[in-house]
């Protein structure tokens, strides 16, 4: 694996401060949010000075029960090559469920939703990686999540279930240790017994972010600073094995770039600390390049093997078990059987939190028409209704159930009515009359 050395996560908002910042071997751009042919002049700079820029996907849902989309996949491929990155990433989690495969409808979870470790799963996550990686002109490696709840019924630990995807496929693990100190927290985990299980040569590289705890429950926000705990992950790991590449994740909340700085000395010193504590024991062996390093499978545990011929059950088990579930948390259906029921209901607050935030980014105006009333209003809609064809499909559709609600003051409503129209029909809403006339005129000649 290519040696990527330490990098930060590239955001619109830091693009100076990480051009400026001594240190930076590379970076990573979120997949979705760059055009390849229109790439920022920051990522170009940095491309033209030999650092590496890898694109990380969230939205291509390999978890889910359906084969990904070509579409995406042919997306994310675009990124790769005009980024002229070594490799790609995604998640190991679901994004939507529903549709055809569970004859429901198709539901939008606008976030990363953890996969049951079960043998359904792990088989339908394995053929999901290798249509990805057959599609993708660079290797692929997957990420693991934070998670909030838990399936009922697993049937393998992280490690366990990490060791054989990567076993079965060949794919590349990036390992994010802030998640494995978010499951730890959230779902009893013990991060040492997950690194132990892992097949260690596979690592492709670490993130690392910070979050907050509320009420017991830890958020993986990538606002906050990295806590010690974090960092302590990330140092046990490097006893292990040296990673090729450790990332610096920081989404919101953005500081000043000495605080950025600040994070990523804590970090190349948590390293330094797992190497020194590697060199002290006998017989460790952190190159990461052989299989003395590896995570070993515990005494009795059968080998899950290849998938069977045929996955089509397997998909729709699955498919039913994520559509009950996502069905509970974004269209308020009843939490299927097994499920902590006060933690779906903080997963599910989740993801309608994350939903305003994305559309007020998105849609800036809304918020700014709305004020101090934008999130209040916006989580009133959100509750019970599902997102099911994005985030930019979801501002109109907020913007239209605000003008259906009856509750905004007249000089309210026009800018919001007007934002609408400009945005949801096949071209630009035109304030001019002749034009509209025109356009009206065209529509009832062609009887549409």
């Amino acid at each position: 694996m290519e040696r990527l050395g330490t990098g930060i996560g590239w955001r619109p908002e830091i693009a100076d401060a990480v051009e400026a910042m001594p240190g930076i071997d590379w970076v990573e751009v979120v997949a979705e949010n760059v055009c390849p042919g229109h790439l920022p002049d920051s990522l170009r700079r940095l491309r033209e000075r030999g650092v590496t820029v890898v694109p990380h996907g969230v939205s291509l849902g390999l978890g889910g029960a359906d084969r990904p989309d070509p579409g995406r996949l042919t997306a994310l491929a675009e990124r790769a090559e005009a980024l002229g990155s070594p490799l790609v990433t995604e998640h190991i989690a679901f994004v939507r469920a529903g549709g055809p495969l569970t004859a429901s409808p198709q539901l939008e979870a606008g976030h990363l939703l953890p996969v049951p470790r079960t043998r359904d799963a792990l088989d339908v996550l394995c053929e999901n990686v290798r249509i990805a990686q057959d599609a993708l002109p660079v290797p692929l490696a997957v990420e693991n999540i934070a998670a909030l709840i838990s399936w009922p019924g697993e049937e393998m630990t992280e490690g366990q279930f990490l060791y054989e995807l990567a076993d079965r496929t060949g794919v590349r693990l990036l390992i994010d240790v802030a998640n494995l100190h978010t499951n730890h927290v959230n779902r009893g985990e013990d991060p040492a017994e997950a690194l132990a299980e892992l097949p260690l040569e596979a690592i492709a590289y670490v993130h690392v972010a910070g979050g907050f705890e509320r009420d017991g429950v830890w958020h993986d926000s990538h606002a906050h600073p990295v806590p010690r705990p974090v960092l302590g992950i990330l140092a046990d790991l490097a006893s292990r094995v040296s990673p090729p590449g450790v990332l610096l994740e920081r989404d919101e909340n953005f500081p000043a770039p000495a605080e950025l700085a600040g994070e990523l000395g804590a970090i190349r010193e948590a390293l330094r600390e797992g190497r020194a504590r590697a060199t002290a024991t006998p017989g460790a062996d952190t190159a990461g390049a052989d299989t003395a390093g590896r995570g070993t499978r515990k005494p009795g545990t059968p080998r899950l093997g290849t998938p069977a011929a045929g996955s089509a059950p397997a998909r729709e088990r699955l498919g039913l078990a994520q559509a009950a579930l996502l069905s509970a948390l974004v269209a308020g259906t009843p939490a299927p059987e097994g499920f902590d029921r006060v933690r779906l209901g903080v997963q599910a607050r989740a993801l309608a939190g994350k939903r305003a935030g994305i559309v007020a980014k998105l849609a800036p105006e809304l918020p700014g028409l709305l004020g101090a009333t934008y999130r209040t209003e916006f989580l009133a809609y959100a509750h019970g209704r599902p997102m099911t064809g994005g985030y930019r499909r979801d501002a109109l559709d907020f913007a239209e159930h605000l003008l259906c609600s009856g509750r905004l003051e007249a000089r309210v409503r026009r800018e919001v009515r007007t934002w609408w129209r400009e945005r949801s029909g096949p071209v630009p809403y035109s304030a001019r009359p002749a034009v509209r006339l025109a356009r009206g005129a065209r529509r009832m000649l062609l009887g549409r």
